[in-house]
């Protein structure tokens, strides 16, 4: 097996906390990173293209990739399964690549067992209130999709501080900001520097 040179972001939030949206904009600036694309069982919301937002699976096929090992972490959020490419994120960070996955918290967990140097960032929104205005705001959830995903929040926000960082998403500026320098303070860590100027440190110390 390649050794995994690159760094392994994980991002989870509750619904409505702008994960998304807060992860397409740091990969605009970082273009280094590569993001993830992850399985899952749930029909596609307008605008979501194959391959691209999600591999759109049926839960049959999900379950039978789940049976033959692919995946690298797994969960079911409420109702749909999730699944991250095992092959995918080994292959990502042997080229050297920094990945992202944008999960939710009991995939992480099992990101952080599996690899323990991994990075996690958890997404908090402002307020309850905000929250809620955010779920409403999308027009792409039923009623009932809605509030099943306001109370699976609680439970969420709950394993908040099993991450590493914290943000919290009032003014997306500033949470973009704190995202990007956790990214930016991390690829300076003195293993990775070491490793990729050892040509230049081995020249400094020479006599």
């Amino acid at each position: 097996m390649q050794a995994e040179a690159g760094t392994l972001f994980v991002v989870a939030a509750p619904s409505g906390a702008g994960k998304s949206t807060l992860v397409n904009a740091l990969l605009e600036r970082e273009p280094a990173i590569s993001l993830s694309v992850s399985h899952t069982t749930r029909l596609p919301r307008p605008g979501e293209q194959y391959g691209r937002h999600y591999y759109f699976v049926e839960r049959a096929e999900f379950e039978r990739e789940v049976a033959d090992g692919i995946f690298l972490e797994h969960a079911e959020v409420h109702g749909n399964l999730y699944g991250t490419s095992r092959r995918t994120v080994q292959e990502l960070l042997g080229q050297g690549r920094d990945v992202l996955l944008e999960i939710d918290w009991q995939g992480a967990r099992q990101i952080r067992a599996a690899k323990p140097d991994c990075v996690s960032v958890f997404i908090l929104p402002p307020s309850r209130a905000e929250l809620e205005r955010r779920l409403r705001g999308r027009g792409s959830d039923a009623p009932e999709v809605i509030e099943r995903r306001l109370h699976n929040s609680r439970e969420e926000i709950a394993h908040a501080h099993e991450f590493d960082y914290i943000i919290v998403n009032d003014r997306f500026e500033d949470a973009l900001a704190d995202l990007q320098a956790i990214v930016r303070a991390v690829r300076q860590r003195s293993a990775l520097q070491w490793r990729r100027h050892e040509t230049l440190i081995a020249e400094l110390l020479a006599p």
